[in-house]
């Protein structure tokens, strides 16, 4: 089948969901059968079991060039109408990927534009390949961001760093979004896929109910007070507390060996 009839790749291997994003002849921009594959994608996750990792990828030179302008071009005045079209399943598939327990890495290359930038920083991990130049690049085609990009991007460098990288809309290479905090790691492009395996097979191996803990804690952080927070660590500590994967640990600590956990 070609890309455009399967947009966007699902397979699980084992404990690990990898989504890639597959129109590689067009840079992965976003068209609707996109948004609707990672909707499609992000279900299909959550009823899963036992997947502890979500690996976001894009086929070809481009994780994501943002989104596909030639179809917002054709549709003239039509655009309002064609912009929810789009947005509409990709924001569903993004609000439930949010959601989900599992740490999500994205595992980014080449020119990552608009939404490519957005969804890539969208991620808990992102592992930039050194070819990777982001660009916010929403406002030269005078519009805003979409896909997170506003959430996201104030969390990462503060308000002014935000307003700057979304209003000046300069390309930042990947030696430059590692020291903006954007990404964690830079690795050769040749090295990206196995850097992502890496840190995925890494994560799997950690406790599934204590990482889908923490994500949920730090995720949620910016709306608690100090207050709340601290009731929730409480709350969370003690209900691991009971789990048997915590049992696994303190036996594996003070028999100094490597827990295998179960996520029970």
């Amino acid at each position: 089948m070609s890309n455009n009839e399967n947009p966007v790749l699902l397979t699980i291997d084992g404990h690990i969901a990898r989504i890639r994003f597959n129109r590689p002849e067009c840079l992965n921009a976003v068209d609707v059968g996109t948004s609707q594959g990672l909707l499609k994608a992000a279900t299909e996750i959550s009823q899963a079991e036992d997947v502890r990792v979500i690996i976001l990828t894009g086929e070809g030179r481009s994780f994501m060039a943002g989104g596909d302008l030639a179809f917002f071009r054709e549709a003239g005045p039509a655009a309002p109408d064609a912009a929810h079209a789009v947005i509409s399943p990709m924001h569903q598939g993004l609000k439930l990927l949010a959601a989900l327990p599992q740490p999500i890495i994205s595992a980014v290359q080449g020119p990552l534009a608009g939404a490519g930038m957005s969804i890539a920083l969208f991620a808990d991990f992102v592992i930039a390949a050194d070819n990777a130049v982001f660009n916010s690049a929403y406002i030269n085609v005078a519009n805003n961001p979409d896909c997170s990009g506003s959430w996201v991007l104030p969390r990462l460098v503060g308000m002014r760093k935000a307003m700057e990288i979304m209003l000046l809309s300069d390309n930042i290479d990947a030696t430059q979004a590692l020291e903006l905090s954007l990404v964690n790691q830079v690795v050769p492009l040749e090295q990206l896929s196995e850097a992502a395996d890496k840190l995925a097979a890494k994560i799997s191996k950690k406790a599934p109910l204590a990482v889908q803990s923490l994500k949920a804690l730090v995720r949620g952080s910016f709306e608690h007070t100090l207050d709340q927070q601290l009731d929730l660590e409480e709350e969370k500590f003690a209900k691991n507390a009971g789990s048997a994967d915590f049992l696994e640990a303190l036996e594996a600590f003070f028999g100094k060996r490597k827990p295998e956990f179960t996520g029970k």
